[in-house]
């Protein structure tokens, strides 16, 4: 477990701003995907074993997180030159094929990622209405597995959580996954 806010700590992390391009040939800043009740930002891929263990759950939550007034947007950010399999062309069918109902977008430069401090695919960043960062843990305790009636809604009940009183969740497992393919 990660101890995310603790009393003496007053070095709050606050969304850094963007502007990328969305698989739906829009382009997308911070302020268009706030939502009133906060905001989710991911970092995921198309060809990470992580991304897919998860993304039929997580087109679910995000789904769920939408309706109830949370933000939510995808940054790919890997290098598309070593990993063709996440380039701009596969991610727009990679958001179609799964459902994707909110923006999914390209980090061309990586400099989003590194702003983020993003390390892996997926790596989760839910933030309050103050754009604070509230919770940084994973999607749900089955992690890359199987869900099964055990299985416990991390993301979904921090992000509710944060939509109610501002505050994430104290205790938060870190999300696992592959790391981001830096440029050299």
């Amino acid at each position: 477990m990660v101890l995310l806010h603790t009393p003496e700590k007053d070095d709050t992390f606050y969304a850094p701003d963007f502007t990328l391009k969305g698989t739906d040939g829009k382009t997308y800043s911070l302020n268009d995907i706030k939502g009133q009740n906060g905001t989710l930002i991911m970092f995921i891929c198309n060809h990470c074993p992580y991304v897919k263990g998860i993304t039929d759950r997580l087109a679910g939550t995000c789904k769920k997180l939408q309706d109830s007034g949370v933000g939510v947007a995808a940054i790919m950010a890997n290098d598309t030159e070593e990993y063709p399999e996440d380039s701009f062309e596969n991610m727009e069918i990679f958001a179609q094929e799964n459902g994707f109902t909110f923006p999914y977008l390209i980090d061309e430069t990586q400099e989003i990622a590194k702003a983020y401090g993003a390390v892996c695919t997926p790596d989760f960043f839910g933030f309050n209405t103050d754009g604070a960062l509230q919770y940084r843990g994973r999607l749900d305790s089955a992690g890359k597995d199987r869900a099964d009636r055990n299985t416990m809604p991390e993301l979904l009940d921090a992000m509710r959580m944060i939509a109610k009183t501002g505050d994430g969740p104290v205790e938060q497992t870190p999300s696992m996954g592959c790391s981001i393919k830096w440029r050299a």
